[in-house]
């Protein structure tokens, strides 16, 4: 795959995050993102603070390995070319994988959290992402390497973990999408 062709598709995905967060979540009250769907099942809030927990190791990590890679000299390819790992993690976070997961104890969210905050961080971290995807135009995406969170002596390829990460975003924020619309509309949520 060419690199700027999967920056773009990476950082397009992003910004309709952020667009999202900002022109609908941000206007409307905040208790309601924090209102769980039913028992057991996350709230809004709860998925934006899942994510959360995974910008904050994740956005680091990447910019600490783009700025190493920069002062080491490394330049940008034209292709990237995904390991095996980085595939399988990728297709295993998107939104339509029927896999369900168990989330690590460090990533699953407080049952009452303070929602307006959790959506501020949610958008400072989109934010920072993007500018994190514009400054990998820089690097070789398939050189830079990132430890995983689960399993620091795995290390992915920058543009695998660009990919699983957008995807597991995207997996979680039609996850509050769904979460919204069943506050919204209980009677057609109970029917989906």
């Amino acid at each position: 795959m060419q690199a700027n062709t999967l920056l773009d598709t990476l950082y397009q995905q992003t910004e309709t995050m952020l667009d999202k967060a900002v022109s609908e979540w941000q206007n409307m009250p905040p208790q309601k993102l924090n209102v769980e769907p039913a028992p057991g099942r996350w709230s809004a809030a709860q998925c934006l603070a899942h994510l959360n927990a995974y910008g904050n190791y994740y956005l680091p990590a990447i910019e600490k390995a783009i700025q190493q890679a920069k002062q080491s000299g490394s330049t940008p390819t034209d292709e990237f070319r995904s390991s095996w790992l980085g595939t399988y993690f990728t297709k295993l976070m998107q939104p339509d994988s029927k896999t369900k997961m168990k989330s690590p104890t460090n990533a699953i969210p407080p049952t009452f959290l303070n929602p307006a905050a959790a959506l501020a961080q949610f958008i400072d971290q989109q934010e920072r992402m993007l500018k994190l995807i514009e400054a990998a135009r820089t690097v070789n995406l398939n050189q830079v390497r990132i430890p995983i969170s689960i399993a620091q002596w795995i290390r992915l390829k920058l543009g695998d973990t660009f990919g699983f990460y957008t995807a597991h975003h995207r997996r979680h924020v039609l996850q509050a999408e769904r979460a919204l619309e069943a506050v919204s509309n209980p009677v057609m949520a109970a029917v989906k």
